[in-house]
């Protein structure tokens, strides 16, 4: 997977960011969503690069090899702004001040974040399979939430021995 790749981990702040990107032409960064890694982009990023851009496909901070600061009870340091702010100083080390940018899932999320966060570092940004969290927030009810934490943990069928 990923030949003709580069791999590093990129220090960042508080976290240290496992990095993988290859390729000549326009930047373009990919995303992974929950719980998956950079490796996600395995079959996607060496048709782009083939497609003439170069690919950057970090591990998100806590996913994969990538890490961040000891958890706090606010979360600040896992926000999809430090994630997001993460991705902006990752590609300012490697050379690009701006970049196309696209997010599967969590990755989306982020990718959001950063385009409202740094507009100027974003030239395209593709969201894939996520929707905004005011979107969730402004959807959901007490009703549904319950309904949907009682189905995901505990409704799973039996599975035969």
């Amino acid at each position: 997977m990923f030949e003709d790749f580069e791999a590093r981990q990129i220090r960042v702040g508080e976290a240290s960011i496992f990095v993988r990107y290859g390729g000549q032409g326009p930047p373009v960064v990919l995303l992974h969503g929950h719980p998956r890694t950079s490796a996600t982009w395995h079959r996607v990023a060496p048709l782009l690069v083939q497609a003439g851009f170069t690919v950057v496909c970090p591990d998100l901070r806590g996913y994969g090899r990538s890490t961040g600061p000891a958890p706090t009870a606010d979360h600040t340091g896992y926000a999809k702004r430090a994630v997001a702010g993460d991705v902006v100083e990752v590609m300012r080390f490697l050379g690009h001040d701006r970049f196309a940018l696209a997010g599967h899932d969590r990755g989306g999320a982020v990718a959001l974040r950063l385009a409202l966060d740094h507009p100027d570092a974003v030239s395209r940004v593709a969201l894939i399979d996520c929707l905004p969290i005011s979107e969730h927030l402004s959807r959901i009810t007490t009703e549904f939430a319950t309904q949907w934490w009682h189905w995901f943990f505990f409704a799973q069928p039996d599975i035969p021995e």
